[in-house]
């Protein structure tokens, strides 16, 4: 176990940084400028104001590229620091540098923020190499030194610690991401199917009405075409959400709603009657409830239309009892035989049906009706389910 931690620690990318040097960074930097020319200046135990003050500048500097260069940032600061104190120590001269203490462990942490994992692993030993190598020559006892040691790695281990939080919300924005636009991915899949559906059947009556009446095969024709401008129009308005991008935030709701199912029994004149009737109140429903009601009824409409057998009425009653939203669609069609035509022909999309609901605790079921024909029936509650994310 932990060899296999090792070993993903030392194969960890770089984290992506921030674009250009971020503003804070530069105040941070603006600010410790003139604070160490004036630590330099008024200090009575620097002996080497030009010295100390020229080193904790290196040091200050090396935060404007931090994000970028997380590891050669930190060995210019402590390498700074470093000589800062310990060339002096060696001439035999007191122990006095300008306090930059603060710089280095926010390099330490950009280290374990920004970098990979093989510098994160180079830079932390760097650090522990040079910190017990010269602290000895500041007389520092055994205790001292540890607890330098572990006050240098601990902002190294903050950093990776915000780094996989980061990440998880990445990943956490990415499955939000994946997962609406594979509910928008669907919704395209059954207004596409639900238009063409209308096309064809629009098109074999135009084909038939030819054979006796000219003019009413040109109204057909018209029919068609509005048909397929309905078709390109919910087309474009799809794809443009899909190709969107999601971080802008834009908090766009779902495109159809229950508003919009009684449409359903306007696009009448070919195939079967389509009759809906709501019940109880329906208003202020959650957005992703609407949307899945009214594709639900849409796929059933649709289905109904397709591989119903001789189907003369098709029913749509939605309504609401108390917190649960229910939605059932009937057709009159004639009996089919068990495990084939019909139940085969519309399994795909009651199966999109079905994931749909279950992402928001509701379920479907479908089959033949014993009274006959066939019964679509979608129930789903109007409040979250634990642990849901919204869309």
């Amino acid at each position: 176990m932990i060899s296999g931690a090792l070993r993903a620690l030392w194969d960890e990318p770089r984290a992506t940084p921030p674009a250009g040097t971020a503003w804070w960074d530069q105040a941070l930097v603006a600010a410790l400028v003139p604070l160490t020319a004036v630590e330099a200046l008024l200090r009575d135990d620097v002996t080497r104001p030009v010295w100390d003050a020229t080193w904790a500048l290196v040091c200050v500097a090396a935060l404007l590229w931090r994000p970028h260069r997380p590891l050669l940032m930190l060995v210019v600061g402590f390498t700074a620091q470093t000589v800062a104190g310990v060339v002096p120590a060696l001439a035999g001269e007191p122990y006095s540098v300008l306090d930059v203490t603060a710089v280095v462990l926010l390099l330490a942490y950009s280290l374990g923020r920004w970098a990979s994992g093989r510098g994160v692993v180079a830079g932390s030993g760097f650090l522990l190499v040079v910190h017990l190598a010269r602290e000895p020559l500041y007389d520092a006892s055994g205790s001292s030194m540890v607890v330098g040691a572990g006050a240098l790695m601990l902002p190294v281990a903050l950093g990776a610690l915000v780094r996989l939080w980061a990440r998880s919300q990445v990943r956490t924005r990415e499955m939000i991401r994946a997962r609406e636009r594979e509910q928008l991915a669907r919704d395209l899949h059954d207004t596409v199917a639900h238009h063409v559906s209308g096309i064809l059947l629009h098109a074999r009556a135009a084909k038939v009405r030819a054979r006796t009446d000219p003019r009413a095969a040109v109204d057909a024709m018209g029919d068609v075409e509005d048909a397929a401008v309905r078709t390109l129009e919910d087309m474009r308005a799809m794809v443009a959400l899909l190709r969107h991008d999601q971080q802008t935030g834009d908090g766009r709701q779902p495109t159809y709603g229950i508003a919009d199912i009684p449409q359903l029994a306007q696009d009448g004149g070919v195939g079967p009657r389509v009759v809906v009737e709501t019940s109880g109140d329906l208003g202020r429903l959650p957005a992703t409830a609407e949307s899945a009601l009214f594709r639900a009824a849409q796929e059933a409409v649709t289905n109904a239309r397709r591989h119903a057998t001789d189907p003369t009425l098709v029913s749509v009653d939605l309504r609401r009892d108390g917190h649960t939203a229910r939605l059932r669609v009937h057709d009159d069609g004639r009996p089919v035989t068990p495990g084939r035509g019909r139940r085969a022909a519309a399994s795909y999309g009651l199966a999109g049906m079905r994931e749909r609901f279950s992402l928001l605790g509701g379920d479907v079921s479908a089959g033949p009706d014993p009274e006959g024909g066939w019964t679509v029936e979608a129930t789903v509650p109007l409040t979250a389910p634990a642990g849901e994310v919204g869309p």
